[in-house]
């Protein structure tokens, strides 16, 4: 389990994302704080056993910010996802600066949630499993967030490039056999109805086949596979 510390000084936000982090797989919420002395001192205290903050910017007389220099000195193997309001460009510079993995500007949707921790959960993964990295590991690891402005208009509204980039990796990497919406929606860590869009918009375009599966009771189950001439064009969005 990935531990998450939730800091936001506005107890109904703070619940919110506690409640938006349970539905995600593989994550859990190691402790709510709504100060930022309270932050420093659980980072001090309990840095080593906190792998994920998620952190506001504006906290009554304080910038969120400021915890993260505090996290560089203590507690450098916790990573930040900034959840804020804060939206202007020397809030947003200082928290890259310090290499936050992600930054959400509310108000979001809980697939922009997903989508950040479902990715940040994958790429977690990759750096505690191998010991040696491919070019194309370190690529995925480093341009993940890059966001070709082409795809991105291709896109029917509620679908991101970076939720469809995991999509296309794991049918890239399974293209021999087929799979339901399950077997992908728990692979990757995503909900079901949001990969069944995923899997709808790749059959529609061309890029998987269908195949409907009737059994004697129950909905009929839908299983896709890659087509055999579409690696190529596949390969374009995982990018």
């Amino acid at each position: 389990m990935i531990n998450v510390l939730i800091v936001d000084d506005d107890a109904m936000v703070a619940e919110l994302n506690r409640c938006y982090l349970a539905q995600v797989p593989g994550f859990t919420c190691y402790a709510c704080v709504p100060t930022l002395q309270q932050a420093r001192n659980m980072v001090i205290q309990h840095g080593a056993a906190i792998d994920l903050v998620l952190l506001d910017v504006f906290m009554q007389q304080d910038n969120g910010l400021d915890l993260l220099p505090v996290l560089h000195e203590f507690s450098e193997q916790t990573d930040v996802i900034i959840i804020s309001s804060a939206s202007d460009v020397n809030n947003i510079k200082k928290a890259l600066q310090y290499g936050v993995v992600d930054y959400l500007i509310k108000p979001f949707q809980f697939s922009r949630f997903e989508e950040a921790l479902s990715a940040y959960r994958q790429k977690k993964d990759l750096l505690n499993k191998l010991d040696d990295y491919e070019q194309a590991d370190v690529d995925m690891l480093i341009r993940r967030g890059a966001q070709p402005v082409a795809e991105i208009k291709k896109l029917p509204k509620g679908l991101t490039v970076q939720t469809l980039r995991m999509v296309c990796e794991w049918i890239s990497r399974h293209h021999e056999s087929e799979f339901s919406t399950d077997n992908l929606a728990n692979a990757i860590g995503i909900s079901r109805v949001s990969c069944r869009k995923y899997l709808i918009y790749l059959a529609g375009i061309g890029i998987l086949a269908t195949n409907i599966l009737y059994g004697a009771t129950g909905r009929p189950v839908y299983l896709y596979q890659l087509r055999p001439d579409q690696h190529t064009r596949l390969k374009k969005y995982c990018g």
